[in-house]
């Protein structure tokens, strides 16, 4: 089978899986054409909710027994994996609360509790947005709950995103004090338009605890544009598309539909978030009408097959192969440029010298000691070419021709000139 058809089967499981329907395929499947087929999933993150809706259907006879075990045990791990992370993060959660913090649950959570079954959607992290002035204090928590910060080089009051993972544990939490990294000539001004959040922020009740949350307004504009940042790097995949037409159809009488598009056309995202809902609207059963989306909506041009091929390839953050993600030196280059008002070119050179703020994220000491800037660059190509060698599709060419072609795509949805 070919892979276009593939992502046309997994797509209408996607749907089955919302609508709360089984596959019914009774053919057209080989042995081959199911393993690529769970390999898609995985890709995207979504293999838990196809495989509850795929797995009773006449064509998966076709699939050996041992493979399906194989499967299936991949399923039980990560439900059982994600339903513990969830336990433990609720437990934390509630230790902040009564410290009387406000930290902000931002995607992860929030959007897996709008799923027929949440832990089916899983999720790598959690995200929590902090007040700047709240963070010692959450700091102190979540050591004295076993949670581990990365390495001590780091000065941590003056990084804008801190991860921590759970000792002994399954938790990991993105702990943000801005919801984009403001270093980013690229998408940093992003978080001029959530000034604000927390005299608007709500609470939801999730499994019996009460979360501070966006208020719906923000949380769906920030689902959109967590999805374009991911898109000027090196791309996201189907899962984050889902959450976003779910929101909107489930929150959609909340949305103040006219400031999100405003907010978008500010950034030069209008037609990019258009065609998000496009791609909801043709392949995910998202109901403009139900959700509420004003005629300005309709009125702008949205051809989202570009898009929906370039999701579909990328995987659930960009991350299919290696040359996609070294890539996102071009794109990001090319989103600087044009804010500069000049034009870049996709080459070798944005792909092995990206600028320094960009290097600063894995060479921390580039934020004391600029100077060393070759010489991190220098490490840089050294793990770029022992990747190139134990790695498959990880090559300095490729990464230029699909830099290319999504700067390209970048100019089809007038994100840049």
């Amino acid at each position: 089978m070919e892979k276009n058809a593939l992502n046309e089967k997994m797509l209408e499981a996607l749907r089955c899986f919302q609508n709360g329907e089984k596959a019914a395929w009774k053919d057209g499947f080989s042995a081959e054409d199911w393993q690529e087929f769970f390999r898609l999933c995985q890709y995207h993150q979504i293999l838990p909710m196809i495989y509850d809706t795929v797995y009773e259907c006449p064509a998966f006879a076709a699939f050996p027994q041992q493979e399906i075990q194989g499967v299936k045990r991949e399923v039980i791990r990560q439900v059982m994996i994600q339903s513990r992370r969830t336990e433990e993060f609720l437990m934390l959660y509630k230790k902040l609360l009564e410290e009387g913090l406000t930290p902000l649950v931002v995607k992860g959570i929030i959007c897996r509790n709008m799923y027929r079954e949440p832990d089916y959607r899983c999720s790598g992290d959690e995200d929590v947005l902090i007040p700047r002035e709240q963070f010692g204090k959450c700091h102190d928590i979540f050591l004295l709950n076993g949670m581990k910060p990365p390495a001590a080089d780091k000065d941590l009051d003056a990084e804008g995103e801190v991860p921590y993972y759970k000792e002994n544990g399954t938790l990991h939490i993105e702990l943000h004090k801005e919801l984009f990294a403001s270093d980013s000539e690229a998408y940093g001004d992003l978080n001029d338009l959530f000034a604000g959040v927390f005299d608007r922020m709500i609470q939801e009740e999730i499994r019996g605890v009460k979360i501070w949350t966006l208020s719906h307004t923000d949380h769906l504009l920030y689902l959109i544009l967590h999805a374009f940042k991911h898109f000027l790097h090196s791309g996201f995949g189907i899962r984050q598309v889902c959450d976003i037409v779910i929101y909107a159809q489930s929150y959609g009488a909340d949305i103040d539909w006219e400031h999100i598009l405003e907010s978008c056309r500010r950034i030069h995202a209008d037609v990019f978030a258009a065609s998000l809902f496009d791609i909801g609207k043709k392949e995910l059963d998202f109901d403009p009408e139900k959700a509420g989306l004003p005629k300005c909506w309709a009125g702008i041009e949205a051809d989202s097959s570009a898009l929906l091929e370039d999701l579909l390839a990328a995987g659930v953050f960009g991350d299919s192969s290696m040359s996609r993600k070294h890539s996102s030196n071009i794109t990001l280059q090319a989103v600087t440029e044009d804010k500069k008002g000049r034009k870049a070119g996709a080459s070798l050179i944005h792909t092995l010298f990206p600028d320094r703020r960009y290097m600063e994220r894995n060479y921390t000491y580039l934020k004391n000691h600029p100077f060393l800037l070759p010489a991190a660059w220098v490490s840089r190509i050294r793990k770029y070419l022992k990747e190139t060698k134990q790695t498959n599709g990880n090559d300095a060419k490729e990464s230029i021709e699909i830099g290319n072609r999504r700067v390209d795509l970048m100019k089809k949805y007038k994100i840049i000139q």
